[in-house]
This record gives structure tokens, sequence and C-alpha cells, in this order.
């Protein structure tokens, strides 16, 4: 089979902090930029988190506002900081890019297009592209009234990208990758999250059809999310759906391994794929 880049990743904001200690995790910035090269897509969450650990080791206090302002502030002053890290970690010999995107880009063929086309241009260019959602331009009421003009319109299939999750996912169906690795907070999907002798190392099938099927079954023991606002194990399998269909493997693990660590299976992880 023949895939357009070899790999996207996406990595949740609290596997990008140390959360004892308030701070950023260097190590994974680290760990993860050293192994970056041309032909991989990361997708960071963390703007907002990163944010505001900055803002309050800065001032020694949080925000005070409306929510949608706070995200917006705590977003511009942590997108700064996420591209400096990964700029730092990166082989200098590589560029590196960012891309902010919102759920209109990918709910529009011409700019989805125009997005696919700037990544294959990344990889011809020797560029390694780092995308976020755009947290500071696209809050949420004026996100929902856009969704709900879309399915006015008789739209069925509609991109969100509330969750890094799913813009990661969103992503890989259009570059069409070797692989979609979700690095999290924990080593991979449990059937029971309370008992990590549970870890379900690989999920395969004769077809993605099996696959799926495996998944559904999955998501029945799914329950929780790291922080507020994200959506947990059974909408990362849910968003996991469509790759699979085009022939992705796909990998959840945790951040606290490397990238060929867990392509290479040299770590716990939760593999989902077809024989």
């Amino acid at each position: 089979m023949k895939y357009d880049v070899e790999l996207v990743g996406k990595i949740g904001s609290m596997a990008l902090i140390r959360e004892k200690e308030h701070d950023i995790d260097y190590n994974v910035f680290s760990r993860i930029g050293s192994e970056l090269r041309p032909g991989m897509i990361w997708v960071s969450s963390g703007a907002v988190e990163v944010g505001r650990l900055d803002y309050i080791k800065r001032t020694g206090h949080e925000l005070a506002g409306p929510k949608e302002d706070i995200m917006t502030d705590y977003s511009a002053q942590g997108q700064t900081i996420l591209m400096e890290e990964y700029r730092r970690y990166i082989p200098s010999k590589y560029s590196v890019r960012q891309l902010l995107v919102e759920h209109v880009h990918f709910n529009d063929s011409e700019k989805r297009d125009h997005i696919y086309r700037f990544l294959m241009r990344c990889v011809k260019q020797d560029a390694i592209p780092i995308v976020n959602y755009n947290d500071t331009v696209s809050f949420e009421e004026n996100r929902r009234w856009e969704l709900e003009q879309l399915r006015c319109n008789g739209r069925r299939e509609i991109v969100e990208c509330i969750d890094n999750d799913e813009t990661a996912a969103v992503i890989a169906s259009l570059v069409h990758p070797k692989y979609l690795l979700i690095f999290t907070s924990v080593e991979g999907i449990y059937k029971d999250p309370k008992d990590p002798s549970t870890l379900v190392e690989c999920v395969e099938g004769k077809n993605a059809d099996e696959v799926i099927e495996a998944i559904n079954e999955l998501q029945k023991h799914c329950d929780g999310a790291s922080r507020s606002g994200a959506g947990g194990a059974r909408s990362k399998l849910e968003f996991i759906k469509d790759p699979i269909r085009q022939g992705t493997t796909v990998l959840i693990a945790s951040s606290r391994y490397r990238i060929s660590d867990v392509l290479s299976g040299n770590c716990p992880r939760t593999v989902f794929r077809v024989r």
C-alpha cells in the first residue's frame, strides 16, 4: 500500500507538563523533537495549559474573567512557547512550520486541499509541520453556530476538531499516513481503566470492518478523561476509525516512550491494524 507520509503523531496537553511541579516537561519535548523528521506531521495540544503555567510563573496568579477570554489569552501565550520548544529539540537541519487549524478548514473542500498541499510540500522541503487547533480565534459560541449552519445546510459528516485527537485523525484521513500515533499520559487502552494489567496490546482483524467491530466492543469499557474538556479513551477510539478504514496502523502509547520504540513494539502500547 502506498502512503503519503510515514506518520501523523499527536500528544495531549497533560503529557507535556509535570503537573505536580506546575511546569513543562522538557524531557518530553526533547524525546519527541529529536526523532521528528520530514514525512512526519506532529499535532500538539498544550497551548492553553502551557500558557496558563507560564502566566502563573510570571505573575503569581491565574487570569480572571470569562472562560472564553481566558482560553484565548492562555492559548496565545502558550503557542509561542510550544513552537520555541519544538524548534529547540528538532534537528537544526530541518525546518519547523506551525499550522493552526480550525474546524471550518476541514469542512471546506478547497481549504482541505490547501492544507493537504501544504503538508505535502513540507515533506519535499525537509520541514516538520507542528499542528494545533487555533484556540486563540475559535471560541465556543461561534464554533457551535458555524457547526449548526453546516447541519442546517444538510451536511451529514461534520468535523468539529474540539479535541486534538480528532484533529490528528482528520489529518491522518487527509494525508494517508502509514502510522497514526497518539501519545497520552497512560500506556494505551485498558479493558479496565483502573487495572493496568488489562492493557490491550493489539487489536487486529482480517479487514478494517473486523478491527472496527473490536473497537466498538472496547469502547464499552472506556470512561473518563485526563482533564476537563478532553474526550477520553472512548472518543480516541471513535476518531481512529476512519484512518483504519484507509489502511493506517494506529498506535496509542505513553509519552514516556520514544516514537521509535512505540513503532517497533519495544514498549507497552495498544496497536490497531489490519493483518
